[in-house]
């Protein structure tokens, strides 16, 4: 009966890391998936992480059934983290098999709770967000998100595409390090942009990947907080994949942050009963080590201490990047990707010379231009940079 089955093509960024395992050149270099990886190239573990699997390990503790919305701990933990620890506002929390099962769980919540029929969300944006959105049953309307160059914000354009958006329709916000692109909104752009989400009563669910990726753990979390804040409220999509290292554990979560405790709890409520349908109750692992650190103040610490220096290796990256390609391509400015954060960059690369670098150079990134900034490492920056040079 399955011979009538369509065969689908390859995700467009597993399809290419496919390519690059199959590749014989010693000197390959990988910049497609979004993973952090170090100076050797590696995707490492945490020693916040270590400790604190040692610490479960150690307790011995039952695997049985976690209730359908996770360990209460874990999810007052991360309303404290998404929110910061003096608040009023009320957040119902569950924890999600990673970021991409909240967004999902958010689109069957707005599909079914709120009538949403359309979502806004940014051109570009993550390869898997319209996937996600037309599986829950919902349009999709774009609004134009760069500059001209392709390589900065277009916030004119943002506000002009957004300007036919509609009361009631949804949209989704990258929060920090805009995925593909890297490129975020200034503090005064997200205030202008916030005010216009609410006074056109849009329903935003923010998509927030990178917590501690962009300036700092708090820094970064402002457009929620503000938005809160003024009065207003939101629905939060957040992974512990990149900030904790917890790739391959699917860890994440997601918050409806509410103005009073009936309205948090029927959203707990609906949240709840919509990951019965979905996949009953999150894995236990991956959450216990979130909440083991989050709860801990020495093991936080030394998370915390981690996060800053990913988080300043690469701004490094993106520095003696541009650097090198100056004295390589002077006549070509790079200097953008220093204004750029997270781990992603548009590097300004057109899909012909990507092709080329992939061709000649084994060197593997998107068609978009979107390069991994945290694939660079010493080994292998002046090889990529001559490499880029020579496709210009």
């Amino acid at each position: 009966m399955f011979e009538t089955a369509p065969l689908n093509p390859p995700d467009a960024i597993f399809g290419l890391m496919e390519e690059f395992k199959n590749d014989s050149n010693p000197d390959k270099i990988n910049l497609t998936v979004g993973v952090y990886r170090d100076e050797s190239g590696t995707t490492p573990v945490m020693k916040a992480v270590r400790q604190a699997e040692q610490i479960l390990l150690d307790a011995a503790g039952t695997k049985g059934y976690l209730p359908i919305d996770g360990s209460a701990d874990y999810n007052a933990a991360v309303g404290k983290l998404i929110l910061g620890e003096n608040t009023n506002a009320q957040i119902a929390t569950a924890q999600t098999p990673g970021g991409t099962v909240s967004l999902r769980v958010a689109g069957e919540l707005v599909k079914r709770v709120f009538n949403v029929d359309t979502i806004w969300m940014s051109n570009p944006t993550w390869a898997n967000h319209p996937q996600i959105y037309t599986a829950a049953g919902l349009n999709l309307k774009k609004y134009e998100y760069l500059d001209d160059a392709g390589t900065g914000l277009g916030f004119d354009k943002v506000l002009a595409s957004l300007a036919e958006a509609k009361a009631g329709e949804a949209i989704l916000l990258h929060t920090v390090c805009h995925n593909p692109t890297g490129v975020d909104p200034t503090t005064e752009q997200w205030k202008e942009l916030l005010t216009l989400v609410a006074d056109k009563k849009l329903i935003p669910i923010f998509d927030f990947a990178y917590q501690g990726f962009g300036e700092s753990l708090e820094a970064d979390a402002f457009p929620i907080r503000h938005f809160i804040e003024s009065g207003n409220d939101a629905i939060v999509c957040n992974s512990f994949s990149k900030n904790f290292g917890l790739y391959a554990e699917r860890v994440g979560g997601i918050s409806a942050i509410a103005h009073s405790a009936d309205a948090a709890n029927a959203m707990r409520s609906q949240i709840k009963s919509t990951i019965r349908t979905m996949y009953s109750n999150p894995p236990l692992h991956g959450g216990a080590i979130v909440q083991t650190i989050l709860t801990d103040a020495e093991l936080r610490a030394t998370w915390e201490a981690e996060l800053t220096e990913i988080r300043n290796r690469i701004l490094d990256l993106r520095g003696k990047f541009v650097n090198k390609m100056q004295a390589l391509a002077p006549d070509q400015d790079f200097g953008y990707i220093n204004q750029q954060r997270g781990m992603f960059s548009y590097s300004g690369l057109r899909a012909d010379q990507v092709a080329r670098l992939k061709a000649n150079h084994s060197i593997y990134a998107l068609g978009s231009g979107r390069i991994n900034i945290a694939g660079i490492n010493s080994s292998n920056m002046d090889r990529l940079c001559e490499a880029i040079a020579s496709v210009l």
